[in-house]
């Protein structure tokens, strides 16, 4: 089996409103449940190829000088949407997204 290079299986940080509210929930103290979600959240653009282990391997590879630990993986695969442009309708490529959670006291900040 070859080896993927990391940056082949992790496209780009997936920044919207709903990932940046994710990664907050660290820091969060409004209730009892969300108390317990100390560990930071990011989610990221992947190859469709990609599995969980290749992918938690790949973040661990491409910041391996901050020494992250990537503890769990999940992933969603979206199907493009349906698009009209001047009258003709075009799709929108599919693609996948993994929301990685490190370990507690670890951080992708200033990245």
């Amino acid at each position: 089996m070859t080896r993927k290079d990391p940056y082949q299986v992790i496209k780009h940080q997936h920044i919207t409103e709903k990932s940046t509210m994710l990664l907050g929930l660290k820091d969060a103290d409004s209730n009892p449940s969300l108390r317990r979600c100390k560990a930071p959240k990011y989610v990221f653009i992947v190859d469709t190829t990609a599995t969980k282990k290749e992918i938690a391997d790949a973040l661990e590879e491409i910041y391996k000088e901050r020494q992250i630990k990537v503890t769990d993986v999940n992933t969603i695969n979206v199907k493009g949407k349906v698009k009209r442009y001047r009258g003709r309708l075009g799709k929108l490529s599919d693609f996948k997204k993994a929301i990685v959670t490190l370990e507690e006291n670890d951080s992708l900040e200033d990245v």
